[in-house]
């Protein structure tokens, strides 16, 4: 496993995040907690969750294996969740307010059964909310030892730039981290999101690296998807549906990752998580699993890293062939000095 820091912070985390969406839904506690198990033997240290994730329940799970575990391997986690999504009815129940962030953030840490959380972030922009108000918030919570680093999620390129920009006007804490959605699939982040995070110096934690399972190889071209897998029990789930992501550049990808996997001996899904890992920015990448065999193949791919052919293959099959203007060749020139 190598390591990597949180943005500019000094704390050093996994280049692979155990993502924990699953916990209490797909996986129930036993298995949950194998996965946490089997992760921190491998290494890993940073796991992610959010508030959202079975209404609470992976919160619960995560602080149950922190209570029932010794020191030795609980102290080197480092421990994320978010909020921002409803947990209640109300008006109030969501957004980023000070009033939901402090109600958020305290029944995280009960639920959690902790002190201290080391990575809090906000689950994605509230349009409603002022900035400058959930920024206090945010700072305040750094202040008060609630929370040691804080981050984003779901920001857009203008949102992340304004909100670091605000933060340092205001002689507030910055945050560390973005959490995007981010894989061979899902590559338009490198237009404006990208560049926005470097520049301010925010470690990028990709989510759905392997695009909701496409990027594993478990799905077929003519064959629409049944059993025991996500699009199986639910082809129409969210961005992953089959109608929407089944198109003729998405196919053409997961044919390169076959062939790169294949030259390789290693299974698709180390080539696609190897590439997310890889790429300019990115600090730790979001694993996802239901079973401990399908944590155990993307643990495979801390020690792989990819040939430049390969990527150079792998890119041109994801390319996005942006448009002229402005993110397409001609649009890059014009922002281009060469001395």
């Amino acid at each position: 496993m190598e390591y990597r820091t949180l943005g500019r912070s000094g704390c050093a985390v996994s280049s692979l995040c155990l993502g924990t969406m699953t916990f209490g839904a797909e996986s129930d506690e036993e298995v949950s907690h194998a996965q946490l198990d089997r992760f921190a033997e491998a290494g890993g240290t940073l796991v992610d969750t959010a508030d959202v994730y079975s209404a609470g329940e992976s919160e619960r799970i995560i602080g149950r294996w922190f209570a029932s575990r010794s020191a030795d391997v609980t102290e080197p986690i480092v421990l994320a969740t978010k909020g921002r999504f409803p947990m209640a009815g109300d008006p109030n129940g969501a957004g980023l307010s000070a009033r939901h962030l402090t109600r958020a953030l305290d029944a995280s840490l009960t639920r959690l059964g902790l002190d201290t959380i080391d990575l809090y972030q906000a689950h994605s922009w509230d349009p409603v909310t002022p900035l400058e108000e959930s920024l206090r918030t945010l700072d305040s919570f750094v202040r008060q030892g609630k929370i040691r680093y804080y981050g984003f999620s779901n920001f857009t390129g203008w949102q992340l730039t304004k909100a670091v920009h605000l933060a340092r006007e205001l002689g507030l804490a910055a945050p560390v981290t973005l959490q995007p959605q981010y894989s061979l699939l899902v590559r338009e982040i490198e237009w404006e999101i990208v560049p926005a995070a470097r520049d301010a110096g925010l470690g990028l934690l990709p989510w759905s690296p392997l695009g909701g399972g496409w990027l594993s190889g478990k799905y077929r071209r003519d064959q629409r998807p049944s059993g025991a897998t996500r699009l199986g029990e639910d082809p129409g789930r969210g961005m992953e549906a089959w109608e929407r992501r089944g198109t003729d550049r998405n196919w053409a990808i997961i044919d390169a990752v076959q062939s790169v996997a294949e030259a390789r001996g290693v299974s698709m899904a180390e080539v696609a998580l190897a590439w997310v890992t890889d790429r300019p920015g990115v600090t730790s990448t979001i694993l996802g699993a239901r079973t401990v065999e399908q944590l155990e193949t993307n643990l495979r791919a801390a020690e792989l890293h990819l040939e430049a052919a390969e990527i150079a293959a792998l890119d041109e099959a994801s390319d996005l062939h942006a448009p002229d203007y402005p993110y397409g060749p001609l649009g890059l020139d014009q922002r281009n000095r060469v001395l």
